[in-house]
């Protein structure tokens, strides 16, 4: 199993370009299940959370052709096994995905439930309960989801939590249901609105992505496009930590500031000089930060996606900050490791009080969850030292060659097998 080795104590400068989001591209690519015709990808980040949705999608039979660079094409027209069995969801709880688009032009799906979440309970209700309003008979045996429907029908849903993977499997769902379907208390992030935007240019009918209240008219068909990914706004924001908890000066470009405002805030207050351009940012950071305050919410608010990056942050910060998790409640295992660093956190619950030291010290330590890997990734560029990260294929579904990217910031990064 792959480790990270990072010798710490070197302020990040110069540019790397940002890869596309992998929380848009997956229920991007799911919806290409929704239709006969080829649909073309760009700007697809090289991810194992991809990967695993292309064989997912290719044992349902979709033809997955992916070109040398960031392009893909898939071809559902042989679609003819609307099953997700355990074996692949298992590696991936976005997987869920698939559930619309596969009743919406099947009439008929078996998807296996995603099972635990290291950081928390993400339960797929929501989704059951939204496709049985549209008329679907559904059911959960043995593990899976089976549902079945002649034809969706369009209806007032209605979510009691907000919920992107169920905004998103609703919508996908709605477009060739029979009437208009209205979603409301809608996840309004921009990986929402990404995918209404592709599913527009598809031929569907819909109107107010990115507001809490989303109308969809149904289609009798969708047809094939091409779309490019919008870039990942949690990958811009990890590097963005990076380079300000290092001292440095980094410019990231095939991005925007537009889908990270409270992040940039954030950044600002502890110090930092950010600057945005056309598509790119800039950032350059003080001797030492300050210390923020966080509370995690759906967006537009603080994403829980960077609640990790800024802990790793506020660790080296000046004074005190507290951070309050009110998205995942088990979203706190990265602290335990950050301690190992000689980081001060005090956990109360869905509270973190962080306690700025003058310094980190390298250590072994070993990931969690995904963003948990990257708030390791940051304290040890800090850190004094070397210091070793275990498990880090959770790095690798989420970030697309993050060791190649910060060795080209100047960061002492090494791949171990």
């Amino acid at each position: 199993m792959d480790k990270l080795l990072i010798a710490g104590g070197r302020p990040l400068a110069g540019e790397i370009a940002i890869s596309g989001a992998k929380n848009a591209a997956l229920p991007i690519l799911c919806a290409a299940l929704l239709t006969r015709e080829p649909v073309t990808f760009t700007n697809v980040p090289r991810l194992n959370d991809i990967a695993t949705l292309f064989k997912l999608l290719a044992q349902m039979g979709v033809k997955v052709e992916r070109g040398a660079g960031d392009e893909v094409t898939l071809d559902a027209s042989g679609l003819d096994n609307p099953l997700a069995p355990y074996e692949m969801v298992k590696t991936m709880r976005a997987s869920i995905l698939v559930l619309g688009p596969l009743v919406a032009r099947c009439g008929e799906a078996r998807v296996s439930l995603p099972g635990g979440c290291a950081i928390g309970a993400r339960p797929v209700d929501q989704h059951i309960r939204g496709l049985q309003a549209m008329g679907a008979d559904v059911r959960v045996e043995h593990g899976y989801v089976q549902a079945s429907v002649p034809r969706l029908k369009g209806a007032r849903l209605f979510t009691d939590m907000v919920t992107v993977t169920g905004t998103e499997n609703l919508m996908m769902a709605a477009c060739l249901a029979d009437g208009e379907t209205v979603i409301e208390n809608a996840a309004r992030e921009p990986e929402v609105v990404d995918l209404a935007n592709c599913l527009v240019a598809m031929g569907a009918q819909i109107s107010g992505a990115g507001s809490d209240v989303i109308r969809i008219r149904g289609v009798e068909r969708l047809h094939g496009t091409t779309h490019r990914i919008m870039p990942d706004r949690i990958e811009t924001g990890t590097y963005l930590c990076a380079a300000a908890v290092t001292g440095g000066e980094v410019r990231l470009t095939g991005t925007s500031s537009c889908y990270l405002d409270a992040v940039v805030d954030k950044l600002m207050d502890a110090g930092c000089d950010v600057t945005s351009e056309r598509e790119a940012i800039r950032i350059k950071a003080p001797a030492r930060l300050n210390s923020v305050s966080l509370r995690t919410a759906p967006y537009p608010a603080f994403p829980t996606d960077m609640q990790a990056q800024f802990m790793a942050l506020n660790c080296v910060a000046q004074g005190a900050a507290m951070i309050r998790e009110t998205i995942f409640e088990n979203r706190f295992m990265h602290a335990v490791e950050l301690q190992r660093l000689g980081a001060d956190i005090r956990i109360d619950g869905n509270t973190a009080v962080v306690h700025g030291v003058e310094r980190l010290q390298g250590a072994t330590v070993m990931a969690t969850d995904l963003r948990a890997s990257a708030s390791l990734v940051i304290a040890g560029l800090v850190a004094e030292g070397e210091t070793t990260i275990e498990r880090i294929y959770h790095l690798d579904r989420g970030y697309e060659r993050l060791d190649d990217k910060l060795a080209a910031l100047g960061a002492s990064v090494r791949r171990l097998s």
